[in-house]
């Protein structure tokens, strides 16, 4: 087995491009110690010695650059913008600047997402990057995700989520922040103080996607539920949001995959919550993402058999430390995750939403009861593997 390698570089907290001329052609972590905020990273792909195909992850696995394939000799320029943070953020009241943190979870502490450094992933069949610039870009608008373990920037393969493969289709004009996390619901979302780190970035322009249920509907508390609770913290969201002159989408939970005796269509296992966030989304002029609709049509298309092949169903050993089969129907593997992401991204055409002007030109028509064949799908495992699952289900 190759050998992870890494390199950490500094970079001050200036307007300043930094360039770092490399010779990377294996599989390595690109670290650079940056303050917080967004940066646009321009990569010259390619090598004088060799053929590549270069796949790069920022952070936590964020997926920026998909399977670049460039000859010998032959180098490609792209461009993407990383949004960079660690726990602590600093607000303003009438009382004056103060700082505050994060409540990170236990698991989360050793995450790219909290460290103090801009982490690039260079990966792929065949990686091949002989340049890296780096430079602040604060006048950029940022994209915010909030949710549990469906979204959040999964930490190993072969876990992942639509929130860390959307950044794919997104160009370096609009960065993406994607501060949800295993296991959350709204509510405690709201008390770990991550809905108040992002609201003390967020501006006009900004976005702020929404997509909990999975575990809000295990809370049991006096109240709890998805008439009360669950449609209360979504309100407050909104609220938070709009105060702060930026826009706020909403997206149903996805579906889990539990088929009915026929084996042909979907059981709905979230009982009223996507019809609670239906109902604020309506009241409040909230757009609104059904995922919850589209994931199911998506499993259904797939068949009882293959849709396994979209979530962590994987023979025993196919990881290390992985000595029992892995059969989990709520979290998504990458071609999984690549396949709601675009669901997403369909959304945002779908409602006519001013954010997709930002997107790639590359971009597709996507419809869920047509998916992407998965034999087609093309992801080279990482060694960053770990077959604990995720909190939450």
């Amino acid at each position: 087995m190759k050998k992870l390698l890494f390199s950490l570089l500094w970079i001050a907290a200036t307007a300043t491009a930094q360039t770092f001329d490399v010779n990377i052609t294996q599989e390595k972590m690109f670290q650079v110690k940056v303050p917080d905020g967004n940066y646009r990273v321009t990569m010259t792909l390619g090598s004088k010695k060799k053929a590549g195909e270069t796949t790069v992850l920022s952070e936590n696995r964020r997926l920026m650059v998909e399977n670049v394939v460039t000859k010998k000799r032959q180098t490609q320029t792209v461009s993407f913008l990383v949004n960079k943070r660690t726990p602590y953020y600093i607000y303003s009241d009438k009382n004056g600047e103060h700082k505050d943190r994060v409540k990170v979870k236990e698991r989360e502490k050793d995450y790219n997402t909290w460290n103090d450094s801009l982490d690039l992933f260079i990966t792929g069949a065949s990686p091949a990057v002989s340049r890296i610039v780096i430079e602040p870009a604060p006048e950029v608008n940022t994209l915010y995700l909030c949710g549990n373990s469906t979204v959040t920037d999964q930490p190993y393969d072969p876990y992942a989520s639509w929130g860390q493969m959307i950044p794919r289709w997104f160009g370096d004009s609009m960065a993406v922040s994607n501060h949800a996390e295993s296991g959350l619901t709204a509510r405690s979302f709201i008390a770990s103080n991550r809905l108040n780190q992002i609201c003390a970035t967020l501006k006009k322009g900004d976005y702020v996607i929404c997509e909990f249920g999975h575990n809000d509907e295990k809370e049991h508390q006096p109240g709890d539920g998805a008439w009360y609770h669950y449609i209360y913290n979504l309100k407050v969201f909104v609220d938070r949001v709009r105060d702060k002159g930026a826009t706020i989408i909403f997206c149903t939970p996805t579906s889990r995959r539990f088929f009915n005796d026929d084996q042909k269509t979907l059981k709905n296992t979230h009982g009223d919550f996507p019809a609670a966030m239906l109902s604020v989304a309506e009241r409040e002029q909230v757009p609104v993402i059904d995922l919850n609709g589209m994931t199911k049509t998506f499993f259904e298309a797939l068949g009882f058999e293959d849709s396994k092949r979209s979530l962590v169903h994987y023979a025993a050993n196919t990881f290390p430390d992985q000595p029992k089969d892995l059969a989990d129907n709520t979290h998504f593997n990458p071609y999984g995750a690549y396949e709601v992401a675009k669901m997403v991204v369909q959304g945002f055409y779908d409602l006519q939403l001013p954010i997709t002007k930002y997107l790639r030109d590359d971009w597709q028509s996507f419809n869920p009861a047509q998916p992407d064949s998965w034999q087609d799908f093309k992801w080279t495992f990482t060694r960053r593997a770990d077959a604990t699952k995720p909190d939450g289900n």
